[in-house]
């Protein structure tokens, strides 16, 4: 399954394929309820258990990336310039194989659900599928995800109480001055000096606005004025950049701070702008009580635990499950040698797969027996 999932990957809001193929699947384990087109492609499989209790979710993702694989092996995507280089094809792999222990297993008490939520890497998927009508009537009472990390001992487990995850948001200026011959670039007006300040100055405001404590960092990703023609003085520019911060409140401090530099240096050069944010991601804040259940589960299975010191700067839309139900994303260790994720020859560790199904199966019962004990 992780092999041919990785083998056909599809990007976010496109994982049709993805979709059917895992709902296939699902349907041989007789889940209790199987709901189809949560936020997009989304798919929920429930299982219930005997007498009422929480209802405990399980998440993963189905989208890969817009990134063009070099790897070699048979299993390599077969579409171009796309590829699971971020471990989903795992992370759903992990998922969906409690649907098996789960068929011959149902709990106790309670009831499992395991979502397979879409466009993740755009930072979309996780608000969509809680707007969804049809999520509306799931109500989980706990959420849980993990996901895999290079640079960690393999199978270890990450773990970290509140922030886990930062918050992100990309942001795109595109500035509109007037073109000229390069020869006359008076009779113009290129946006290029703008464009520089801009950058000089935004870099500057986690330094000016935010505590020490209060973690940011801004990340120029694109700049451009023109084109090529060196016969012309530019009379348009973009600038890009990508904010992130470890919480939520420092990353709306720098929104609005960007903002107001971005307009006084565009007024400055008498250039007309547009701003907009894209790809929200709130930070993923871990509930201290999840945490626990996660490392005992953890001690339980004899599997290394290592406790974060600081939040992550990369970001992950679970935030948005964290910030309305109990819950909390994991680590799992996929190694100190494998490459980093979004990288070309990046490719998700098969044998980790036993490790995450099981974390997350000990982490239902724990849950469940405890709750039901109650």
């Amino acid at each position: 399954m992780r092999r041919h999932l990785h083998k056909y990957p599809e990007t976010a809001h496109r994982e049709k394929k993805t979709a059917q193929y895992l709902l296939d699947f699902l349907r041989q384990f007789n889940p209790d309820k199987l709901i189809s087109g949560i936020g997009g492609h989304g798919i929920a499989a429930i299982y219930n258990g005997k007498n009422k209790g929480p209802a405990v979710l399980i998440r993963c993702e189905l989208d890969g990336l817009p990134i063009k694989e070099e790897s070699r092996a048979d299993h390599r995507s077969v579409n171009e310039g796309t590829a699971h280089l971020c471990g989903h094809d795992g992370h759903m792999t992990m998922v969906a194989g409690l649907a098996p222990l789960l068929s011959v297993a149902r709990p106790q008490s309670g009831s499992v659900i395991l979502l397979f939520q879409p466009a993740e890497e755009t930072g979309e998927g996780a608000d969509r599928v809680l707007g969804d009508e049809k999520f509306r009537h799931i109500q989980p009472d706990y959420v849980f995800a993990l996901h895999n990390l290079p640079g960690f001992p393999e199978s270890s487990i990450i773990t970290r109480k509140g922030v886990f995850a930062s918050a992100s948001k990309g942001l795109i200026i595109e500035l509109e001055g007037a073109s000229s011959h390069a020869g006359h670039p008076e009779g113009g007006n290129n946006p290029a000096v703008a464009a520089a300040q801009m950058v000089q100055s935004v870099l500057t405001i986690p330094q000016k606005h935010l505590a020490m404590h209060d973690a940011a960092l801004i990340t120029p990703i694109h700049l451009r004025v023109g084109q090529p023609a060196f016969g012309t003085s530019p009379g348009d520019g973009v600038v890009m950049f990508t904010v992130r911060a470890h919480s939520n409140a420092s990353l709306e401090t720098m929104e609005t701070e960007i903002l107001h530099q971005v307009k006084h240096i565009a007024k400055a050069h008498n250039l007309s702008y547009r701003s907009r944010w894209i790809e929200p991601f709130e930070a993923v804040v871990n509930d201290t009580g999840c945490v626990d259940v996660i490392e005992k589960c953890a001690g339980d299975l004899e599997l290394q635990v290592v406790r974060q010191e600081i939040p992550f700067p990369w970001s992950e839309d679970f935030g948005v499950f964290t910030s309305k139900h109990k819950g909390a994303l994991f680590g799992l260790g996929a190694g100190e040698k494998t490459p980093q994720l979004h990288n070309e020859n990046y490719d998700f560790p098969d044998q980790l797969l036993e490790k995450g199904t099981m974390m997350f199966y000990s982490i239902i019962g724990e849950l469940l027996n405890t709750e039901s004990k109650d």
